[in-house]
């Protein structure tokens, strides 16, 4: 049999070799999946210390001596570090700022969002010698947000732009580990960030509250779980005792806030008051339940982002996977322990299955 040669290369042979190296990807992750002691595959998951991501430390917790699989949380200094993690298959999974898995779709990362991570959890705090009340008193001033591309940096350029203000506000990018003095020192007047690192300065006196996230932008996405497609064809079963395992941590923590501040604190090296501070301030501030991915919620972000010239085009399809947090069961989380999802493979159904519930 005779093929005809595209630029002196028979489709034959291209076709063999994509199909080899597809199985090279499966085998890696197979194998990247599978070497933990006493041979429990392993979950490496990316993230920031801060309270949205926190099922990250807790499946990490749980999952030390009990269950089929190994959480492994790995906590990065910055997003920008954690994207090339992820990039580089350094890391299975990446609980990740929200605007940033668009730029990494567009930049033609095969990812998908498959979980939100915990809500309202993030403030914007000024100095406190500056005496400012509204947004308005920021003219002028410096204001970091985490990155560019974050929920953060479009919040504070819709604010900025209703008060008649763009730009007349200094706005720099920061790691939030890295806020905190910076605003002790002068350096900073004013940041907008994820918790605990806001509820540091307030609790040290630094600082003032100017705004949380939920008055100016109810049911805010600070950050969330994404994954690669490869992972999601390779190995679903993974995917969905993750997406599970973070929403039942959610349910888990939402009822034990101190034992959850407890073990946050361990892994993001914080004081165990200043967490708890964070979670419980105000009282039933973080919402648990709404970690489904919506297509029009993360669409809106990307308009956004066209719209204040941060990336050229919205366009995000492929980018939203809700199937495994639509299917998450949430039933008998007792303790930490149960947060754990059994291993079995369930069915696991869209959310265009009128019959799927979402618990968001």
């Amino acid at each position: 049999m005779r093929f005809k040669t595209i630029d002196g290369v028979s489709p034959f042979w291209k076709i063999a070799a994509g199909a080899v190296a597809w199985l090279l990807l499966i085998s890696g992750l197979h194998y990247g999946l599978n070497r933990d002691r006493g041979h429990r595959r392993v979950v490496r998951m990316g993230y920031m210390p801060v309270i949205t991501n926190l099922a990250s430390p807790l499946l990490d917790f749980a999952s030390r001596e009990n269950g089929d699989i190994r959480f492994q949380a790995i906590k990065f200094s910055s997003f920008a570090e954690m994207a090339e993690a992820l990039r580089n298959g350094q890391i299975h999974a990446a609980f990740m700022i929200a605007p940033l898995s668009i730029v990494l779709r567009q930049q033609g990362e095969d990812i998908r969002v498959v979980c939100i991570g915990n809500r309202h959890e993030s403030t914007l705090v000024v100095r406190k010698d500056i005496g400012a009340k509204t947004v308005e008193d920021l003219a002028g001033r410096t204001l970091a947000v985490p990155m560019r591309f974050s929920g953060h940096n479009l919040s504070i350029l819709l604010l900025l732009e209703k008060a008649g203000l763009s730009g007349q506000v200094n706005i720099v990018e920061m790691n939030p580990p890295d806020m905190p003095a910076a605003l002790a020192t002068g350096a900073l007047d004013a940041y907008f960030v994820g918790e605990p690192f806001a509820a540091q300065t307030l609790k040290d006196g630094n600082a003032s509250l100017l705004y949380y996230v939920e008055d100016i932008w109810q049911n805010f996405i600070c950050n969330l779980v994404v994954v690669k497609q490869s992972l999601i064809d390779a190995r679903p079963d993974i995917v969905r005792q993750l997406v599970h395992g973070a929403a039942r941590a959610g349910v888990w923590a939402s009822g034990h806030p101190d034992e959850a501040a407890t073990i946050a604190s361990q892994f993001w090296n914080q004081p165990e008051d200043l967490v708890r501070y964070a979670m419980t301030t105000p009282e039933n501030r973080i919402v648990y339940d709404r970690y489904v991915p919506k297509q029009e919620e993360l669409q809106r972000m990307a308009d956004l982002m066209v719209q204040f010239n941060l990336i050229e085009s919205g366009e995000i399809t492929g980018l939203v996977e809700d199937r495994f947090a639509v299917a998450a069961d949430l039933s008998n989380v007792v303790d930490i322990t149960t947060i754990l999802p059994t291993g079995r493979t369930e069915a696991v159904v869209s959310s265009s299955d009128p019959s799927a519930g979402h618990n968001s």
